[in-house]
């Protein structure tokens, strides 16, 4: 991995640092597969065979150590979701945790899926969170979409 690429790998948009540390030699530091891509790649730590509508938790050999203020959030490789039925489980990385990072999949397909070693499971999203004064209230301010919702604004 280039030099180039592994410090864009290790930093937020606004110079702010991703410390990431290394639980396994193996394990593979994430990495942006393009400059203006949202979401850093994450690799899997170990081969994993997933049957259908199996959920299974990858390793990734890497913990992570997210800024105050920010959140790590895991979602899917498009490929292995669209392609291959592959959906991420859960997913918030929060400043607080230090240990090892976890992938959940489940294999929506028919079909078994052979996840291999270094292989890309997710991707990474490193984003700034708010942390809003919660009121408890009698009433909710009227809207025009009101209490619409599953369907409500048609096909």
């Amino acid at each position: 991995m280039s030099v180039q690429k592994k410090q864009r790998s290790q930093s937020i948009s606004n110079g702010t640092r991703l410390n990431i540390k290394k639980l396994h030699s193996d394990a593979v530091l994430p990495s942006f597969a393009h400059e203006s891509d949202a979401g850093m790649d994450i690799y899997s730590l170990e081969e994993v065979s997933i049957q259908p509508n199996e959920r299974v938790q990858i390793k990734t050999g890497l913990a992570f150590e997210v800024p105050d203020g920010y959140v790590g959030l895991v979602w899917d490789k498009s490929g292995l979701s669209h392609k291959y039925g592959l959906k991420t489980l859960g997913g918030v990385l929060d400043s607080g945790y230090r240990g090892e990072l976890f992938v959940g999949l489940i294999n929506l397909s028919q079909e078994v899926y052979v996840l291999e070693k270094g292989h890309k499971v997710a991707q990474l999203l490193i984003q700034k969170i708010e942390h809003p004064l919660i009121v408890e209230v009698a009433e909710l301010s009227e809207t025009k979409r009101g209490k619409g919702g599953f369907g409500s604004t048609g096909k």
